[in-house]
């Protein structure tokens, strides 16, 4: 099991000062069959008036607080410990083909085949979302996908090659969108960020009549040879959960072309980004405002005690 620090840090400048402000944090790691979480602290400066911690809709830990004194700055620290596990995916080759995995939910959804809790669960992955609209596109994001869902083929083999095709076909660039952007604009563009791509592919698979979800998360990056990791330099990742009947959630990153490692730390995960986004809220008063994030993913030994912040 590898063990990791992270560090994410969110500061909001206003520039008028806030009087009320509610917020919704997804920032505690899940714990899940390869995740352990092993600590977990949430700071919040100024101190809020009430703070609760609750469970959403997808089973995800979720911090709430407001905040009713007037304010000019609001900063959001989580400070996690975390071991994971490398996944063992199953071979894609050994799945079943995709148009039964369609099939079988389909059925299941429907009420001809018994509703198994599993296939209940999948089934609110298959729809359309706020960040996921399908609509008059659906036709489009069916034609690119079915390039790699040729008829009988297994459905994990698909979708790996599915997550490959976006990584090959769309350019990285962080300019190209920001968290509002649609799909439809993003497959017109051919750019954008993790975000994007996950939600691209989720798109894709749900014109097919598949599940997908949206898995929000870290990813462990490497510093250039010769250069020392640095605090803050790391960033929020997303990746795709894929529902296979007999299998379960199967995991793939289209950003890295990758299927999900033991660098790969899971925070939350939903229909899109809007259900797990890691801090939103709603503000009365601040005018405008600058939002500062840094996120900071460092290895560490198993027998370190604590987390220590750095200055």
């Amino acid at each position: 099991m590898q063990f990791y620090e992270l560090l994410h840090d969110t500061t909001y400048r206003y520039t008028s000062p806030v009087l009320l402000s509610q917020q919704v944090a997804h920032l505690r790691p899940r714990e899940i069959l390869r995740q352990r979480l092993v600590s977990y602290v949430l700071e919040i400066d100024p101190a809020p008036a009430q703070r609760r911690e609750r469970t959403d809709f997808f089973g995800n830990p979720v911090s709430c607080f407001s905040l009713y004194a007037p304010h000019d700055r609001l900063t959001v620290r989580a400070r996690s410990r975390v071991g994971v596990l490398a996944p063992d995916w199953p071979a894609p080759a050994a799945s079943l083909p995709w148009e039964a995995a369609r099939d079988y939910l389909l059925d299941a959804l429907s009420g001809h085949a018994p509703l198994q809790a599993e296939a209940r669960d999948a089934g609110q992955y298959r729809f359309a979302s706020p960040f996921v609209a399908l609509g008059a596109e659906a036709a489009r994001y069916a034609d690119y996908a079915l390039q790699c869902f040729t008829p009988e083929r297994p459905l994990l083999e698909a979708a790996a090659a599915l997550s490959a095709r976006i990584h090959a076909d769309f350019r990285f660039d962080p300019a190209a969108t920001d968290v509002a952007t649609p799909v439809a604009q993003v497959f017109a563009a051919r750019r954008g960020v993790c975000q994007d791509f996950s939600q691209l592919m989720i798109a894709c698979l749900r014109s097919l009549g598949l599940a997908a979800r949206y898995v929000s998360g870290y990813l462990l990056t490497e510093p250039p040879p010769g250069q020392a990791r640095l605090v803050g330099a790391d960033a929020s990742h997303a990746w795709v959960g894929v529902w296979c009947p007999g299998v379960g959630w199967v995991e793939f990153d289209p950003t890295n072309d990758m299927q999900p490692g033991d660098g790969h730390i899971t925070l939350a995960w939903g229909r899109d980004y809007g259900d797990v986004c890691p801090l939103r809220g709603v503000i009365l008063g601040g005018a405008g405002h600058a939002a500062e994030v840094a996120v900071t993913v460092m290895p560490v030994e198993a027998a370190c005690d604590d987390i220590r912040a750095p200055h």
